[in-house]
């Protein structure tokens, strides 16, 4: 008996090509939207905290400010900690990009750390001149209240110390003891707290700890003797 002749499966075809592009630039261009939106609302804010040198002002002062609208604020921003989470996000994304060009203008992988604790160090030091609120009154709240989302914030920066003690070991220079990035970790964190903590000089502190100082101390925990 003749077998009976199978149907061939027919799978539905793609989406046409004309229909792809045009999709994929209609989300390009809101995309592009909505990063100037975002971006008009924390240039904003970055004005009112420079202006008042406090983080201590409203959504409504930031809405005006950029003028939008408060729908268009909450459909970026969940309220005021998640602005002032991404003005602190993006201030370490900077920090990060001004340490990395400083640090590899050395080509000693030791010289390369030393330069990124030094300006770490004066990076994270209170200055009475200088307007840091958003790490002076926000980052102390923000590492007790919501630690992990300080950890992300902190991660490009911790993964530029990685890279570094990475090429630290492949010199030779780091201790055979130590892994690259629970070096980066210990010394970055370290010098965060000590230039946080020990402030300008006063009357009772008239010598504080310098960059110096503190470059000695942690490249005696990590560096090869």
């Amino acid at each position: 008996m003749a077998q009976k002749a199978e149907l061939p499966v027919i799978m539905p075809s793609e989406e046409p090509a004309w229909k792809q592009r045009a999709v994929e630039r209609s989300t390009k261009a809101a995309k592009l939207r909505a990063e100037r939106t975002v971006m008009r609302f924390l240039d904003a804010a970055h004005l009112i905290i420079t202006e008042k040198d406090s983080t201590d002002f409203t959504v409504q002062e930031v809405v005006d400010r950029s003028r939008q609208s408060l729908r268009s604020f909450y459909q970026h921003f969940g309220g005021k900690h998640e602005l002032l989470l991404a003005l602190f996000e993006d201030a370490l994304r900077r920090g990060t990009d001004q340490i990395r060009t400083a640090a590899y203008d050395q080509s000693d992988p030791l010289d390369q750390l030393r330069v990124a604790v030094h300006l770490l160090f004066e990076l994270s030091r209170p200055v009475p001149t200088a307007q840091r609120p958003l790490f002076t009154d926000f980052a102390p709240q923000l590492l007790i209240s919501h630690p992990a989302e300080v950890k992300v914030a902190h991660a490009p920066m911790l993964a530029l110390f990685t890279e570094m003690m990475s090429q630290a070991e492949a010199a030779g220079h780091l201790r055979s003891s130590l892994k690259p990035r629970r070096a980066a970790a210990l010394t970055m964190e370290t010098v965060m707290f000590v230039a946080q903590s020990s402030g300008v000089a006063d009357d009772e502190n008239p010598h504080p700890i310098t960059a110096d100082e503190v470059w000695d101390f942690c490249a005696a925990g990590f560096a090869q003797g």
